[in-house]
């Protein structure tokens, strides 16, 4: 019996604190979790690490999300950029429009898989036929961190690689 309540005693915390599913939420929270200020790290293909920080806040009335992204060590230092994420009930779906310091700038239509929070660009035919697309995936997901990764895929998405994966430490 004390070995139960021992075990309750230590449990029931960490449920009450634990971070709700994906079907606790309505569709306009299903990026909250990404608001607050990160820090960022990930491992180079040199064998470093790069790091940075990505302040995410809500603005216009609290139905934008908006991101900015630096990276402060590593091959990218100086690499700067910012998006701006809103839910359309409208059409009942997540947009993103991604812009940086490069000239880069993409558009995504966000979804959902599983628990997993999804931002993808249209698929685009090659001058070889082939279908390209790229996406963020949010996953690993709780109050404190979170991994990105971006992928992109050259057969419509039915297959993935893995281009860059980023770890989220949420600031203290």
């Amino acid at each position: 019996m004390k070995y139960l309540l021992l075990v309750l005693l230590f449990v029931s915390p960490s449920l009450l604190f634990a971070q709700s599913g994906i079907s606790d939420l309505k569709p306009e929270e299903y990026f909250d979790f990404w608001v607050g200020e990160w820090m960022v790290s990930w491992d180079e293909d040199n064998g470093k690490k790069g790091s940075g920080t990505n302040t995410i806040e809500k603005t216009l009335d609290g139905t934008v999300i908006q991101e900015h992204f630096r990276v402060h060590e590593g091959k990218s230092k100086g690499f700067k950029g910012t998006s701006i994420s809103v839910y359309q009930p409208r059409f009942e779906r997540w947009k993103q429009a991604w812009a940086d310091n490069n000239g880069g700038y993409f558009d995504f239509v966000g979804k959902i898989d599983g628990e997993k929070r999804i931002f993808q660009t249209e698929v685009v035919e090659r001058e070889d036929g082939s279908l390209f697309t790229q996406r963020m995936v949010f996953y690993n997901i709780t109050d404190e961190s979170l991994t990105w990764d971006w992928e992109s895929s050259n057969d419509g998405g039915e297959n993935w690689t893995l281009n860059w994966r980023i770890f989220y430490e949420r600031k203290r």
